[in-house]
């Protein structure tokens, strides 16, 4: 019985890989005319359009917004094809306008996927807390893996008295990225928009982490909490990390006694390696940013063109692939903010270590 299903298995999944083939853009370049090769034309199946991916976000909302962003495509296009002598006097001014309009409000289709992202994070833990039970069933268990999982990590970089400070910060990081990595994945996020000649000119949903606002935004979370945690635990004297006053004080003072070399250093510990140590908080923000942009971007793009070439099997492999990456992603996002804010919290201490020695 088990071998007949096996079987029946394996062949489900040979079938799909051949109809993948022959319907994809792999199968309908091999049938793919002379004349339409000659002139360039990208050979494309049935099932799955050639892929575009607009790197800006797409205005989904309000209404008046949306049709303001889709006049701008067209008339971007028109200047593409035809060139900006052709265009009317309105689709110049709506180049000029930009793609959003005026000051006001928009929800982008990134900003959608976030609200999401966000709605099931928090209603998943909202119900796994409000039917908490002594013997816990499987979604309370489930939760509690999670929690405790996530905590044991803090733990084991930060140790035991400083984890649960740092805990919700760090787990609301890793549990927001991943989410969002994840839910970009479901078949409804590419199908689900508004339609323009029988094709999905403005999408509905999109993976927040494509958008470089978000990966921002977060980068900018994980920078202010890293700071204002080594303000908190070690007071103005965080300060002397960047502006090493001990460091002047006695390169000046060797300087009067004609010790050059201790003069040097001093100096050189104050004037640049405390700037040094500020630029590299700085340089952070923008790590942070273009890894998680990078990576998220990459994986919805692989995910169109595999879709695009070999319908079906090809995809399976590509999103198992791609909810490790998340998950990595994740990882990597809590990870570094973790280690960045322990460091905030203890090299002040090893700094007077290494002075009283």
């Amino acid at each position: 019985m088990n071998r007949g299903i096996l079987l029946f298995g394996l062949l489900v999944v040979v079938a799909l890989a051949v109809a993948g083939l022959i319907t994809g853009a792999i199968g309908a370049g091999l049938t793919q005319s002379e004349e339409d090769k000659a002139a360039g034309q990208t050979a494309e199946g049935p099932f799955i359009p050639k892929p575009a991916v607009h790197l800006p976000a797409q205005v989904v909302g309000p209404v008046g917004a949306r049709e303001h962003y889709v006049e701008f495509l067209h008339a971007e296009h028109k200047e593409r094809e035809y060139g900006e002598e052709k265009l009317d006097e309105h689709a110049h001014e709506v180049l000029d306008e930009g793609p959003y309009q005026g000051n006001d409000f928009i929800i982008t289709n990134t900003l959608l996927s976030s609200w999401i992202a966000s709605i099931i994070l928090v209603g998943v833990f909202v119900i796994g807390a409000r039917r908490a039970q002594l013997v816990p069933g499987r979604f309370q268990n489930f939760c509690e893996i999670v929690i405790e999982g996530l905590l044991r990590f803090v733990e084991g970089v930060v140790g035991q008295a400083r984890a649960r400070l740092l805990f919700p910060v760090i787990a609301s990081i890793f549990l927001f990225v991943v989410i969002n990595a994840w839910i970009g994945l479901l078949p409804i996020y590419p199908s689900l928009g508004f339609i323009t000649d029988g094709i999905v000119e403005i999408h509905l949903l999109r993976p927040a982490g494509t958008d470089i606002n978000m990966p921002l935004a977060l980068a900018l979370v994980s920078f202010v909490f890293v700071e204002f945690l080594g303000l908190r635990m070690l007071g103005i004297g965080y300060l002397g990390k960047f502006i090493r006053v001990r460091s002047l004080g006695r390169g000046l003072s060797a300087l009067f006694r004609f010790k050059l070399l201790d003069a040097f250093q001093g100096l050189l510990d104050f004037f640049f390696v405390g700037p040094l140590e500020a630029f590299s908080e700085f340089v952070r923000l923008i790590s942070f940013t273009f890894r998680l942009f990078g990576n998220m971007t990459a994986g919805e793009i692989l995910v169109l063109v595999s879709a695009f070439l070999v319908p079906f099997i090809a995809t399976v492999g590509v999103y198992g692939l791609e909810l490790l990456v998340g998950f990595i992603q994740g990882l990597i996002f809590a990870g570094l903010t973790l280690v960045f804010a322990a460091i905030a919290m203890t090299a002040h201490e090893h700094e007077e270590h290494e002075e009283h020695h």
